[in-house]
């Protein structure tokens, strides 16, 4: 079999989750209820915490932002995938798949870096009570929003540019229903020695080190609550912070999957499922764990229901006078 430069190549085929059209029907409908959830939900938490001024502190600051990412996060992946599955076709061009792919790396990464963002936040408001509101203040919490935006851009442009030199094979073929990270260097018949360094070494930074910086912070905490006399000085201070270990659980272990699994081209579909937990499941999961979880939040939402229910009442009302 040939091979061509990237260059050469004009489109990818997409292998999806099933070539079953009774199932690619049901998984349509499912889809598409799946992501109005998510952006749905997103929206609310973004909404409540922008409405309520009880809610402007640097945790709920950053939940909104995470909310905001899982939001583009999943527009990236999804809507393509209902279009596929609708019309029946799997192509994506050379020019959409870089573009996928570098959005998808920057809201991924985002997400990376702003559950580490709110892992310190936990660190300081747990282990430096006093402190808090001087060391978290808004000029910190918006240079660590702008720093993870900027070093996802970085991270994308640098994954772009390695996929420009990549070689493929004349027919080529994407098992999953998205262009993924990994995917075109998982696929590529030949790759430059550098790039393949580059690739894991900006891997290791990229997603290492908040990783790291995770781990750190919940070892601090732990740390510090084991220390607390009265278990309900425990239990209090665990709460604090479970929704986001819960969060931070679902992200990193779907995309581990996903990374465990992507060099295993023969079981495409066990990738496309591990793709649809972190790029589909998790954005969808995480507002139920923060609201469901938190009184404050949970009363925000209720309370903007109740306004939007009004205004909707006094516009019907004053539609009818008029």
């Amino acid at each position: 079999m040939g091979s061509k430069n990237l260059t050469g190549i004009t489109e990818f085929l997409l292998l999806g989750l099933s070539d079953d059209p009774e199932l690619l029907t049901l998984l349509l409908g499912l889809f598409l209820s799946m992501y109005l959830v998510t952006v749905l939900g997103n929206l609310l938490i973004i909404l409540a915490v922008s409405s309520d001024p009880h809610l402007h502190t640097p945790m709920y600051f950053f939940l909104s932002v995470l909310s905001l990412a899982d939001i583009g996060f999943t527009s990236t992946t999804v809507p393509k995938m209902i279009l596929d599955n609708q019309t029946h076709s799997r192509v994506i061009s050379y020019a959409g798949c870089l573009s996928q792919m570098s959005i998808c790396i920057v809201f991924g990464c985002m997400d990376s870096i702003l559950l580490t963002a709110m892992a310190y936040d936990r660190f300081v408001a747990i282990c430096y009570p006093l402190h808090y509101p001087v060391i978290m203040n808004p000029r910190l919490c918006g240079l660590l929003v702008l720093a993870s935006f900027f070093i996802s851009l970085l991270d994308s442009q640098l994954h772009s540019l390695m996929a420009v030199q990549l070689t493929f094979f004349i027919d080529v073929e994407l098992p999953n229903f998205f262009c993924g990270p990994s995917q075109p260097f998982n696929i590529a018949c030949f790759k430059i020695p550098t790039s393949a360094i580059l690739m894991y070494f900006t891997g290791a930074i990229f997603g290492g080190v908040p990783v790291s910086g995770i781990l750190l912070s919940y070892y601090k905490i732990v740390s510090s609550i084991l220390r607390v006399p009265s278990a309900g000085g425990k239990s209090k201070a665990f709460s604090t912070c479970s929704s986001h270990l819960l969060v931070v659980c679902l992200f990193y272990g779907s995309g581990f999957g996903v990374y465990l699994s992507s060099d295993a081209s023969r079981a495409h579909r066990k990738l496309a499922v591990a793709s649809l937990m972190y790029t589909v499941v998790t954005p969808m999961l995480n507002p139920f764990i923060y609201s469901l979880r938190n009184r404050d939040l949970m009363g925000a939402l209720q309370r903007l229901l109740r306004r939007a229910s009004k205004s909707q009442c006094l516009c019907h009302l004053s539609q009818r006078a008029g």
